[in-house]
């Protein structure tokens, strides 16, 4: 049994740890708006991680097939926030708002950190295929027990939070060794970034 759980962390944090747009706005959040609005917003994508490993090991076969059918649309409207997030982040370094120091967050910030990265990670259904892979290899179901499934589940989501918490950590202790200069230039890399993978998942959603 132990080894479900910890076959399940595993991947949860390998998954949370794969490069990508999410990684990008969580290491710029914590640097301009502190430690805490970074973890939170890093519970927001382990949240969607543990939810894609329960659809996936508990077999909800309906669920699976709707995300893996509807992955386009949500591919496209996904792409197109991250485009819009990055083009903001880009607006407020040339307005210098990137290089002020971090901001003391605020109940709806947090809520509204948690919340962004929830729904974009949601509308990543790509994560699924990794999810119901890992079910499968490991012959994980619930066959009367729900045991099984439960340890992977909550493996997946405590090796997602461990890896945000690590990198709001990381990024946060970096932060008081950079310049408001360097910081800026951060944000300005962080914002092409999101922008160019937000138009990456577009194009792939259509020519896919």
């Amino acid at each position: 049994m132990f080894s479900l759980l910890l076959r399940g962390f595993a991947l949860g944090f390998a998954v949370a740890a794969s490069p990508g747009p999410i990684f990008f706005l969580c290491v710029r959040r914590t640097l301009t708006q502190g430690r805490l609005t970074g973890i939170v917003s890093g519970l927001g994508v382990a949240t969607a991680d543990g939810f894609y490993a329960f659809i996936a090991t508990f077999g909800v076969a309906a669920l699976t097939a709707a995300f893996v059918a509807g992955r386009r649309p949500l591919a496209v409207v996904g792409g197109a926030v991250l485009v819009l997030l990055g083009a903001r982040i880009l607006m407020e370094r040339r307005s210098g708002d990137a290089m002020q120091p971090a901001s003391t967050p605020t109940g709806r910030g947090l809520a509204w950190a948690y919340a962004s990265t929830l729904g974009l990670t949601i509308t990543n259904p790509a994560t699924i295929v990794s999810f119901a892979a890992l079910a499968a290899t490991l012959g994980v179901g619930t066959g009367g027990s729900l045991v099984r499934p439960s340890l992977v589940v909550l493996g997946v989501a405590l090796g997602s939070v461990l890896w945000w918490i690590a990198l709001a950590i990381a990024a946060s202790a970096l932060r008081a060794r950079l310049t408001p200069a360097v910081v800026g230039w951060i944000g300005t890399v962080s914002g092409l970034a999101i922008a160019v993978l937000g138009i990456l998942a577009v194009t792939s959603a259509f020519s896919g």
